[in-house]
């Protein structure tokens, strides 16, 4: 019976970790809507900054503690770090080295991806921009698909975020397929 009631306190704890976090998920989502209008400096803009603190290998706006922040991983002489753009200014707020964890793992695998990519990160996000018209750019992640570096990512159109591409449908969606292109397209 003790065993019977500590898996359905289990459970119930389980659910509502679950529910927590959707509940996080959808309060950062709400942040981004309502902030990156307000921001006066694009994903593009965060790729030309972080330059100096290496070569930008993905970078997002997130909600961190309730704000928006502009994040960019870099890699630099086989170290990596997150620096962090100032999304009014285009300064540079903070550097820090990712040295553990899975923030360590996707740097890694998003640099893989780059040594595969014929252009930088930078180039696709503004072309795959100046594709989705009116649309702000909210992320830009390169991964490997079949041995091609792709870039993944989502932008704000009107009052939501759309335009989520995996990598089972990027070959489908026709914005994803222009990024795809312009990650591995030397002539453009």
């Amino acid at each position: 019976m003790l065993s019977t009631i500590a898996v359905g306190l289990a459970a119930i704890g389980f659910t509502m970790i679950l529910a927590s976090a959707h509940v996080a998920a959808d309060d950062d989502e709400a942040i981004l809507v309502k902030s990156l209008g307000a921001a006066k400096v694009s994903l593009q803009d965060g790729f030309a900054a972080s330059e100096r603190q290496g070569q930008p290998v993905s970078g997002k706006f997130e909600a961190e503690e309730g704000k928006l922040q502009l994040s960019v991983y870099t890699a630099k002489d086989g170290k990596y770090y997150e620096v962090i753009v100032d999304h009014m200014t285009g300064a540079i707020a903070k550097v820090e080295p990712i040295t553990e964890g899975d923030d360590l793992a996707h740097a890694k695998s998003q640099m893989t991806a780059m040594e595969k990519a014929k252009v930088k990160l930078m180039v696709a996000a503004a072309r795959a921009r100046e594709q989705a018209g009116a649309a702000i750019a909210v992320s830009a992640v390169p991964e490997l698909q079949s041995g091609r570096a792709v870039a993944v990512g989502c932008s704000l159109e009107g009052r939501a975020i759309v335009n989520r591409f995996d990598t089972a449908r990027l070959a489908d969606t026709p914005t994803s397929s222009s990024i795809d292109g312009v990650l591995n397209d030397r002539a453009r």
